[in-house]
């Protein structure tokens, strides 16, 4: 890939367009990590039986990895024994989901911690925490004013904060999976990215993925058609994974969609043409070709053509004024991230990783 190849990829990946127009104020995240909370909701409740233990941990500074093999320390476990459902930022506070097999002492898990981590509950459970096992995760973000004024930034927010709530947003993947200044994606375009150690092959091929993802609905949301259904749409079901083909939109899904019940989807690129059809398929294949190392790399590793919401309903949002910011909360599907919200909100943010 050349300069200007890398510069495309960069920007597709990294300063898509935005659906909302630019930001409407200038706001700090993450002064400091407690700005910044989210918690899994796992969507189900511990079996309260069986050979493993799910842990409810509460994270401050401290990578999800490294809590991770921590928690195989205190269970006596290997760390790949531990499962859990997604990987939280490290500048955060997370309240997140771990399982470990159930040990001998499995008592002595209840209150137990370390360095920037706390197991707050410990339930029996079937069996191992799966990747992806959530129903979503709730956000509590501080956004400190620039001028020290939260009333001033609650006003200014509030007609944008409308529209959101309305209409969604453009579902990107937010900076953080691209890596530190895109670094994976330079290594996505090198010839050697499938004889990467295992974890950091996983890293490259998300953000290859990724990137025509992002490139594919960046061109919708210039078109005006991200929020729309189109003739050879898979719309998928909100919050579900249900998908099914749009021949010719008609009154009803068009009602459907402005009530964000449907979204339109793009790829999650891999072998074989996407499963969409007509223009829609056209304008994908078209920015796959503008991506081959990317989509070749997901082809080479064996990934199968899947599909992604473009839209990204945000669900309980609100915002609270106080003296000298703002807190926002909301509701955001598994898989999603809170950038993806809060580009559409304020400058300042867009490279703040989840």
């Amino acid at each position: 890939m050349g300069e200007e190849g890398v510069r495309a990829a960069l920007t597709a990946a990294l300063a898509p367009p935005r659906a909302h127009g630019e930001p409407v104020a200038t706001a700090a995240l993450r002064t400091v990590a407690a700005d910044f909370l989210v918690e899994e909701d796992l969507g189900f409740a511990p079996s309260g039986a069986g050979a493993h233990l799910l842990l409810k941990v509460r994270k401050t500074d401290a990578n999800t990895a490294w809590v991770a093999r921590e928690l195989a320390r205190l269970a006596g476990c290997h760390p790949r024994d531990v499962g859990y459902a997604g990987v939280k930022d490290r500048r955060a506070v997370a309240i997140q989901w771990f399982s470990v097999p159930k040990p001998r002492a499995e008592a002595g898990l209840g209150g137990a911690g370390g360095e920037g981590f706390e197991v707050l509950e410990a339930h029996p459970h079937q069996r191992k925490l799966p990747r992806g096992a959530l129903a979503g995760n709730r956000f509590t973000l501080r956004l400190r004013a620039a001028e020290g004024d939260g009333g001033a930034l609650a006003r200014c927010l509030a007609p944008r904060l409308a529209a959101v709530a309305a209409r969604g947003v453009p579902n990107y993947f937010g900076p953080q999976r691209f890596g530190r200044d895109g670094a994976n994606l330079g290594r996505a375009a090198r010839g050697d990215a499938l004889r990467l150690p295992p974890a950091e092959r996983g890293f490259v091929l998300s953000a290859a993925r990724s990137l025509v993802f992002n490139a594919v609905l960046g061109a919708r949301v210039a078109a005006g058609s991200w929020e729309d259904l189109s003739a050879g749409d898979l719309a998928i079901l909100d919050g579900r994974g249900s998908l099914f083909r749009v021949g010719e939109p008609d009154e009803t899904l068009a009602a459907r969609a402005a009530r964000l019940e449907i979204h339109a989807t793009g790829p999650l690129w891999g072998g074989g043409d996407p499963a969409s059809g007509a223009g829609v398929l056209l304008l994908e294949q078209r920015i796959g070709a503008q991506f081959p190392a990317e989509c070749a790399l997901c082809v080479a590793a064996g990934m199968a053509q899947e599909r992604r919401s473009l839209r990204l309903r945000v669900a309980d949002l609100e915002c609270v004024p106080e003296a000298d910011a703002v807190v926002l909360r909301f509701r955001l599907a598994r898989g999603s991230f809170a950038t993806a919200v809060l580009r559409e909100l304020i400058d300042g943010a867009a490279q703040a990783p989840d």
